[in-house]
């Protein structure tokens, strides 16, 4: 009783680990969910989890190794098996000696049991040796799937924040003009100035207003494309986090850099593509060789005139032979079809050629853009200090009475262009980085 007891236990105990493990196994990953405040690495790995394209593209690498699978199996023994029966109403009539007589019987029957094994085939075989460069090909379409949604949603990650931070320029500037708009009132209720001022306190406020109304509703439509292009589609909003120091030093790139065309992944996928073609230049040459297959084959027969004594009698047959298959004259079929594969393969030869400058091209231009962009960032860097200083100091002297309200309104407008300058600069120089890491073919997902 007590064995018993004890084998019931350990068997309850790995039940409960396995069901434990398959529970985790199967439970939420990391990358099924989003944070509430997610970062850029967290939306970019969620996309690559969720958005239909990489799906798709995976599966697309299932389907094709199951094609291939399919495709290599031809060269396992192929066994079937066939049954009938036939009921004759009239037997066949034959010619022997001058006289026509039946034969055959009115009641037949029949179990064959069929094998074939292929023993060399040009398709199969070159199904087998092209087996590791097909799923490398479709792999790399998923790889280049990828490269394009991470840098995708990094720019639509980016282009969010820049509409965000707008949106705060503009609350903090409406704080400001919303205090000014009532010092200038309180100051023309007191006779101190006309109304003038006060005027183009309320007009510098409304357009504020108005400009904010614009983002947010723009801001809506950018959260939409972002969604998208991860593939999110739960009900919770998406509120987005980052660290804008962070986000300062992230924007630096060596600018020296020399191009690898290894790194590009059209530049594997070509080379993929003409490795295939090589092969299928093989496979053109071996369109001389015989087809060469293996049979075997037996047979049950029943014979009987009437239905009731049809299994009653057995003649069994049985056989086994090899079938060899000799293409002896195409019509110059097999010469042209290897001529046309060599000259495609040259055309790929030209096609490597014309992606390399293509690639270089690429490099130059998006290392132009980003060195551009890095420079308009340090200026806007800099004049956004001088606009907060010359915001501040015309503003005491403002109050003091130094200065006229025209000049502050100018600094205030001169502060917040720079504010959204700087903003625009520092997004524009992170996604114009990407592009370098993308002609490079260094990026990270």
């Amino acid at each position: 009783m007590k064995k018993i007891c004890f084998i019931v236990f350990i068997i309850l105990g790995f039940s409960a680990v396995s069901f434990s493990a398959e529970a985790q196994a199967n439970g939420p990953k990391a990358s099924d969910t989003l944070p509430s405040d997610a970062t850029i690495q967290a939306c970019v790995q969620f996309a690559l989890k969720h958005y239909p394209l990489v799906q798709q593209a995976l599966l697309d690498e299932q389907i094709t190794d199951r094609q291939i699978r399919s495709r290599l199996a031809e060269w396992y023994p192929q066994i079937g098996l066939n049954a009938n029966y036939q009921n004759n109403f009239q037997l066949p009539a034959v010619a022997f000696n001058g006289a026509y007589v039946y034969s055959g019987t009115y009641n037949q029957s029949s179990v064959a049991l069929g094998l074939t094994q292929t023993l060399f085939n040009r398709d199969v075989l070159l199904a087998s040796r092209t087996k590791k460069d097909v799923l490398t090909q479709i792999h790399q379409m998923t790889v280049s799937d990828k490269i394009d949604v991470t840098v995708n949603v990094s720019k639509a990650f980016y282009d969010v924040l820049l509409t965000e931070q707008d949106i705060k320029v503009l609350d903090d500037d409406i704080v400001r003009l919303g205090r000014n708009l009532k010092d200038t009132y309180n100051q023309y209720q007191g006779g101190l100035v006309d109304k003038t001022d006060y005027k183009r306190a309320t007009i510098s406020l409304n357009n504020s207003k108005a400009q904010k109304k614009t983002d947010e509703e723009t801001l809506k439509a950018k959260y939409s494309m972002l969604l998208q292009l991860m593939g999110y589609t739960g009900r919770d909003s998406l509120h987005l986090s980052y660290d804008s120091a962070a986000m300062e030093q992230e924007a630096g790139l060596d600018t020296m850099a020399v191009v690898d065309y290894n790194q590009r992944i059209e530049f594997q996928q070509l080379m993929t593509q003409k490795r295939l073609q090589q092969a299928d230049v093989q496979y053109n040459k071996w369109a001389f060789i015989p087809t060469v297959s293996a049979g075997a084959g037996y047979s049950l027969n029943y014979l009987s005139p009437r239905f009731g004594d049809l299994y009653a009698n057995n003649f069994p047959q049985s056989y086994a032979g090899l079938t060899v298959s000799v293409p002896i004259f195409q019509g110059t079929q097999r010469t042209q079809n290897i001529r046309i594969a060599e000259l495609q393969l040259t055309r790929i030869d030209w096609d490597v050629v014309n992606l390399q400058n293509s690639i270089n091209t690429q490099y130059v231009e998006a290392l132009a853009t980003y060195k551009s962009n890095l420079n308009n960032y340090y200026v806007q860097r800099d004049n956004l200090n001088l606009a907060r200083e010359v915001f501040n100091t015309i503003e005491l002297q403002y109050r003091s009475g130094i200065k006229a309200y025209l000049d502050l309104i100018t600094s205030e407008t001169d502060l917040r262009t720079a504010q959204v300058n700087y903003s625009d600069a520092l997004y524009q120089v992170l996604s114009s980085k990407l592009d370098v890491e993308k002609a490079l073919g260094t990026i990270k997902y």
